[in-house]
């Protein structure tokens, strides 16, 4: 087992554990969890022997192998699966010292090494390297290729893979989502299920942990604390806690009372579609994990656009990409007001290229992308964590974007986004990736946008961010368009998924479910042998012209009863923020007085008109739904 015994750890001046205690079990599986600044990746550095506690013990099985993905890749001229096979220390030492037994024709020691690499299942050891990199969305024709040709996302996956080779007791993953496609995660998540040793993940994606964890450690208030479950289970259990304090009682009561408001407006479209029903599971789940982040030291919210345009961008018959090599073509896309998108697709399908598009960050190879007049974009993309200036200030940044206002104002601002004192004065350099991020996106929501382009929005952010995130985005009056493997952050805060896939971009009509089980069937039918005969190849071609057929006469039929579906949701929205007025007005006293009289009547005449229509428009969106469910079927 591992043990921590009444440790104390110091970075710099900050204490981050005071006499604090840890038990692990073999094969206990472990998400560690905790705000950025914590002590997370300082504990991963104490089990790894590269930091020394002030006080205290780590105490680690003797025999045990270990496992952590390494930070940096250099760049070698090895394969990519050489470079995953080297994760298996003890297989290379085999095969080393088999090569020195053969060069000196020693056939005792010959005999004796091929018995150990059978042991330890070494003539198999490149299949399971090639699976593994294929699991990590490697193609077969690039295991070959050099570690030197790969860009930095893609090493970090090699990285990833190495140490998932190793054939480890312990195996400490830090952040090991943050490169990864969706379909990649749930891979990773399958794998890490079935492995046998002890696993310590740090991770700030909800549902990966739900996925895989049997334990969740906390780190906060210098102490280390241990449950049992998952990270679900977890919440509530901190939630019990918290709510025993009278001030964070109130307030997460203030918190789900507004994740309630959210869910009944959006149930007032009486939806039985797939996305809708997902989307207000998701919700409710947000409501149960409210209470775990009363104590969150994040409060801001995106204010209401000046203009809301309707449509705000179109594409017509886009062709983008690099150079002259186009990566998407034919792009005839409208994102309306109040549109809320997430993009789904496999990494390097074209999701962030489609996103730098709208957002004007790459030109059209052909067509047009037609902005309103009126459109002002918020950008959100990794990338922008570098523009910030290393040798300045969050309130500098502020003050640079908004000369005119108080800095009474921006600090007060920045201090919803947790900068707070004197850390809207420290310099941005030394920041932490969540640190930048939260700065960057406090930069985003002041210019107020009316568009949000978000690629990989909670990357480097804490668990109380995320959720903070999330609550800003339901509220958010303008369209959203999200890029993200963060399963909770689309199905929460998106209503239409668009699939982008083989040079196309196309809505994808179901939720995050369905587009695992579409991935797994496309992977499925890649994965068949072709047939032997001639034929075999003329038949699937006449299947696909048949399907294409189908799928297109379908979405004919499908395409106005959808038009009406859509017209009839900006109607029962129209009526239901009416009805929410005068269901107000007749919550207050003062509206049974005498000299409210009139206006009472009118109120409960409408109050019952409105509720007619509702009901009215919708059973004809029911209708409407099942006709085109019946088209499918």
């Amino acid at each position: 087992m591992i043990q921590l015994k009444n440790l104390s750890l110091r970075r710099g001046l900050k204490e981050l554990l005071v006499a604090a205690n840890l038990t692990i079990n073999p094969g206990n599986k472990v998400g560690m969890t905790g705000a950025n600044g914590a002590g997370k990746s300082s504990v991963f550095a104490l089990l790894k022997g590269e930091l020394h506690a002030e006080s205290g013990e780590v105490l680690l099985p003797p025999q045990w192998t270990m496992a952590h993905v390494a930070q940096e890749t250099p760049a070698l001229p090895q394969s990519a699966l050489d470079f995953v096979l080297d994760g298996d220390a003890e297989l290379r030492r085999l095969q080393q010292r088999l090569a020195a037994a053969e060069a000196s024709a020693d056939g005792n020691a010959i005999g004796s090494l091929h018995a150990e690499l059978d042991r330890i299942d070494g003539y198999s050891a490149a299949a399971r390297a090639g699976k593994l990199l294929a699991g990590l969305g490697f193609p077969v024709e690039h295991q070959s290729r050099a570690v030197s040709t790969f860009s930095g996302g893609w090493r970090m996956r090699l990285n990833l893979a190495q140490a998932l080779m190793c054939r480890s007791d312990l195996l400490l993953l830090d952040e090991p989502t943050n490169h990864l496609d969706l379909e990649t995660v749930l891979w990773l998540e399958d794998w890490l299920k079935a492995y046998e040793g002890t696993l310590i993940v740090i991770s700030h994606d909800r549902d990966f942990l739900d996925s895989v964890v049997t334990h969740i450690v906390d780190v906060s208030q210098q102490k280390l604390t241990l449950y049992t479950g998952n990270y679900s289970q977890f919440e509530v259990m901190r939630a019990e806690k918290l709510a025993q304090q009278q001030g964070n009682y109130e307030k997460q009561q203030r918190q789900v009372a507004h994740l309630e408001s959210f869910i009944t407006r959006f149930k007032a479209k009486a939806s039985k579609a797939r996305q809708a029903q997902s989307r207000i599971k998701a919700l409710e789940k947000l409501e149960r994990i409210a209470p775990a982040h009363v104590d969150s030291p994040f409060d801001f919210h995106f204010d209401t656009p000046d203009n809301l345009p309707n449509p705000l961008l179109k594409l017509e018959r886009a062709d983008v990409g690099y150079g002259d090599t186009p990566i998407l073509r034919q792009l005839s896309l409208s994102v309306e007001s109040g549109s809320r998108i997430g993009l789904l697709g496999v990494n390097g399908a074209g999701k962030s290229t489609l996103v730098k598009l709208l957002a004007g960050e790459l030109q059209p190879l052909a067509g047009e992308v037609i902005g309103a007049k009126m459109l002002r974009i918020g950008y959100f993309t990794q990338h922008q964590l570098d523009t910030l200036r290393s040798d300045e200030s969050p309130l500098w940044h502020m003050q640079k974007l908004a000369p005119q206002a108080r800095e009474l104002d921006l600090r007060s601002f920045l201090g919803g986004f947790n900068f707070r004192g004197d850390t809207v004065n420290a310099l941005v350099g030394p920041m932490s990736g969540g640190e930048k991020a939260r700065l960057a996106l406090a930069l985003l929501v002041w210019q107020k946008p009316n568009l949000l382009l978000l690629d990989e929005p909670t990357n480097h952010l804490d668990l109380d961010m995320r959720h903070a995130l999330m609550l800003a985005l339901q509220d958010f009056g303008g369209a959203l368009i999200v890029v993200s493997h963060d399963r909770s952050l689309l199905e929460s805060t998106t209503d239409a998924f668009w699939l982008v896939a083989g040079g196309k971009v196309q809505p994808f009509d179901g939720d995050l479910e369905d587009y695992r089980q579409w991935r797994l069937q496309q992977q499925a039918d890649n994965g068949k042998a072709p047939g032997s005969a001639a034929s075999d190849g003329v038949n699937r071609k006449e299947q696909k012209r048949l399907e294409a057929d189908a799928r297109n006469k379908l979405a004919a039929q499908r395409k106005p009863l959808q038009n009406k579906q859509n017209k009839l949701d900006k109607d029962m929205a129209t009526l239901n923020s009416e009805k929410a007025e005068l269901d107000a007005f007749l919550l207050l006293e003062e509206a049974y007085q005498e000299h409210n009289k009139a206006r009472l009547a009118a109120a409960l005449k409408r109050q019952g008109e409105l509720s007619a229509q509702l009901e009215e428009m919708e059973m004809a969106w029911l209708e409407l739904q099942e006709a085109m469910e019946a088209l499918e079927g």
